[in-house]
């Protein structure tokens, strides 16, 4: 992938001048940050968090915590973090853009630009950016799949996931695909006529004075590395994957402070005219009518009667997210170096009760094969793995370490009860997601699964961290 900035020092300038806007935060409030900041990472074991706070459409706090990485010992506001499916949001600015030139409508069908993919010829642009086009997901998991050890192309990913039978009529469902958003970064490279990079760059990042990086540009030392848990286990560094597997899906890396100018933007209706933002926050509606809240790249709601623009991300070894409250003129950004926990959901929900007047809240709902979910889990705590219940990809994951780190950190916590439900099942990448609570001796967990469909599919995810 192409370096969307030459020099890394220029991401150290423009942090420099955030001290003296810092004040509007009251001591008390930075307290609280500091506090709510601190005791969840003691508490979810995640290395590090950087996070940028919005305030009255001001950047008015940005700030690091933790360890960035084993060279990083001290994380800093100037390090770029990988973002990943928060970097959804600009490829549809950037379409959006590419559409007031005439270089191409949203409502497009994709056979005008890629006629090779399944469904092309009744499937949109804006079916893309949406997650309605019923394209298979090609990345589900919360790991990386065998296949991510070799690189890849946007071309190979679209041979390998875009040709395939649709999982629905495109319109007619929502479901989340990255495969969708490689098709839209490829449509806008054609109609643009130039590399993503350079369009992003161009267009966006050097209007606002930011400067992101291609994720694959940053695995190096002098950036944060990623690290994961496999149950309860030890906080490892991660492998991440091989070029070329995020691209337009999640490509981009940035600091805190650089993804809330970004927010700032939005809030004043900068950089795109204002008819653009609008449509890119208008939920867009199935063929029956029904939506979800999600626009084109970001999800639209209320939230504790509070409407909010918000997005998360995750790349091998980092979550992040990013919210705003347009009616209030603030955004919160959190990134962490950490593919496990709730950190980034807690710190959105107590550092919003800190900027604003109330909290904000996490839905919840219901799901299904509890009992089998419960089982798999049971028999991972006692240090039983039945390959013939899981997919290759879930085998490979299991290693003999990864099945020592469940069964000794899973057995320390004592007898599970409780298993419940999160959340109603949800197609994704082919597989069914479920989540479910688990309270195993005196802690809560979160069990996070991927299977097949059908009664009796096998597990493409079992994944544990703490609730």
């Amino acid at each position: 992938m192409k370096r969307l900035l030459s020099s890394f020092a220029a991401l150290a300038l423009v942090a420099q001048p955030l001290a003296a806007v810092a004040q509007v935060l009251t001591a008390q409030e930075e307290k609280a940050i500091d506090e709510a900041v601190t005791k969840t990472l003691a508490r979810t074991g995640v290395p590090s968090v950087s996070i940028a706070v919005v305030r009255g459409g001001e950047l008015v706090m940005t700030r690091a915590w933790g360890r960035a990485s084993d060279t990083l010992p001290v994380a800093r506001p100037d390090i770029p973090y990988q973002i990943a499916s928060n970097s959804k949001q600009f490829l549809a600015a950037l379409l959006l853009l590419l559409a007031d030139e005439g270089k191409l409508s949203l409502d497009d069908t994709v056979a005008k630009w890629l006629p090779e993919v399944s469904g092309a010829d009744h499937m949109s642009v804006r079916q893309l950016l949406s997650h309605t086009s019923g394209l298979q997901d090609y990345w589900p998991q919360d790991y990386a799949f065998a296949a991510m050890a070799t690189p890849t192309t946007p071309e190979a990913i679209i041979d390998r996931w875009a040709k395939k039978p649709l999982d629905y009529d495109p319109g007619s469902r929502w479901q989340y695909s990255n495969t969708g958003y490689v098709v839209a970064g490829r449509i806008a490279e054609k109609a643009g006529g130039a590399p993503l990079a350079q369009l992003l760059d161009e267009r966006l990042f050097h209007p606002l004075g930011i400067h992101p990086l291609f994720i694959d540009d940053t695995n190096g030392p002098a950036f944060p590395k990623g690290y994961a848990r496999a149950a309860l286990g030890p906080v490892r560094q991660v492998t991440p994957p091989a070029r070329g597997w995020l691209y337009a899906a999640g490509e981009l890396s940035m600091t805190a402070a650089d993804l809330a100018r970004w927010d700032i933007a939005r809030l004043d209706r900068r950089i795109l005219p204002a008819r653009d933002w609008a449509e890119q926050e208008t939920p867009v509606r199935l063929s029956d009518g029904t939506s979800n809240g999600y626009g084109l790249g970001v999800s639209v709601r209320q939230v504790d009667g509070r409407k909010t623009i918000d997005h998360g991300g995750e790349s091998i070894g980092f979550l992040s997210q990013n919210t705003v409250w347009p009616d209030d003129r603030a955004a919160l950004v959190v990134l962490t170096n950490a593919g496990f926990s709730d950190a980034t959901s807690v710190l959105t929900e107590a550092i919003g009760a800190v900027i604003l007047p109330r909290a904000v809240q996490a839905n919840t709902g219901e799901s299904a094969r509890t009992d089998d979910a419960r089982a798999e889990l049971a028999a991972l705590a006692a240090g039983r793995f039945n390959p013939a219940h899981f997919t290759d990809d879930a085998r490979s994951y299991f290693t003999p370490q990864t099945l020592t780190d469940y069964r000794r950190s899973l057995t320390a916590l004592g007898a599970c009860t409780g298993f419940a439900p999160k959340n109603k099942p949800r197609l994704r990448g082919g597989f069914v997601n479920r989540n479910f609570t688990v309270t195993c001796g005196k802690r809560s967990l979160t069990v996070i699964t991927y299977a097949e469909r059908g009664d009796k599919g096998r597990w493409e995810q079992l994944l544990v961290s703490p609730d």
